[in-house]
């Protein structure tokens, strides 16, 4: 009998099935499926048997058995325990598709004690080994010179080495070319806000022309606001940098010239006293010195 490839998959007992068919031998009703309840064996009798054939009779030291109940609870593991339970009931109550569970039946809670057994348990067992092997005299900790030889050679190492930092910096340089995709999607988006705020901007002013044209509007002042706008975008980042640069001193040339306002202004003019104030040529004042005449002067300068 011939068999494809998929038949070679099969095991025997499906062969024996396929040839019995072929040949005529299975009909309706021969074969009937029962479902019977499943039935748990506890054979301890064979258990323990088994037990005994895979033993071995070697020192405790090559088993590192132990048989220990659980360690007390730990008043930290109590309230631990505790806030579980509590925060676990308050589930059950705000939530009513859950179903209400008595915390006996409850699978959550129950996994949760049942680790904490485990952890009781592995903490007794931990308090009975050290003692038994201290008094061997067996270390418990690893000495600090240690050296263990590793599984992986030297140059394997150097291998994964240079693959995680080849893997490092392909993931910096992808990291790299997005930002620098963000940022010229970014620039690009500013340029077009710019183009449509100029478009704008040159609308109004359009509009604004038009209406002083026709009467409308007899108000130029769009004018110097729009100069000023210009001015302040062309003029911003250079004054930003001028004044990183120098300061904020201001300008400095051409402050004490005077200007057509200050010019005009007299409040701060105060009108200059005589020089004799007090002193003048009043009569009967002897402390007032004459002035000679000019010949006298002229002959006084020949005599010396």
């Amino acid at each position: 009998m011939e068999y494809s490839s998929s038949d070679s998959e099969l095991s025997d007992s499906d062969r024996e099935l396929q040839e019995a068919f072929a040949e005529g031998k299975l009909k309706p009703g021969l074969n009937t499926v029962h479902q019977a309840p499943k039935q748990f064996v506890n054979n301890t009798q064979a258990l323990k048997q088994k037990l005994e054939e895979i033993s071995l009779d070697l020192p405790w030291i090559e088993r590192l058995d132990f048989t220990s109940d659980q360690a007390p609870l730990a008043p930290e593991l109590a309230a631990q325990l505790l806030a579980h339970e509590q925060k676990r009931e308050n589930q059950l109550k705000n939530n009513k598709k859950l179903p209400q569970l008595k915390p006996s039946d409850d699978p959550v809670l129950n996994d949760f004690k049942r680790e904490m057994a485990f952890h009781r348990q592995a903490q007794a067992t931990i308090l009975d080994a050290i003692p038994k092997l201290k008094a061997l005299g067996l270390p418990t900790k690893r000495p600090e010179d240690y050296f263990a030889e590793m599984a992986k050679t030297d140059e394997h190492m150097q291998k994964i080495r240079e693959h995680l930092m080849q893997k490092q910096q392909q993931q910096q340089r992808s990291e790299r070319v997005k930002q620098l995709r963000q940022q010229r999607k970014e620039g690009k988006m500013l340029q077009v806000q710019t183009k449509l705020q100029r478009a704008q901007e040159k609308k109004e002013m359009l509009d604004q022309v038009k209406k002083y044209r026709k009467g409308v509007s007899k108000d130029l002042d769009f004018l110097d606001s729009k100069k000023s706008k210009a001015l302040s975008r062309k003029a911003l980042e250079k004054r930003k940098m001028k004044d990183r640069k120098f300061g904020f001193g201001g300008k400095k040339k051409g402050l004490k010239q005077n200007t057509k306002e200050s010019a005009s202004d007299i409040s701060e003019y105060r009108r200059p006293k005589p020089a004799n104030k007090g002193k003048g040529n009043k009569p009967g004042n002897k402390n007032v010195k004459n002035r000679p005449g000019k010949n006298r002067r002229i002959k006084a300068r020949n005599k010396k």
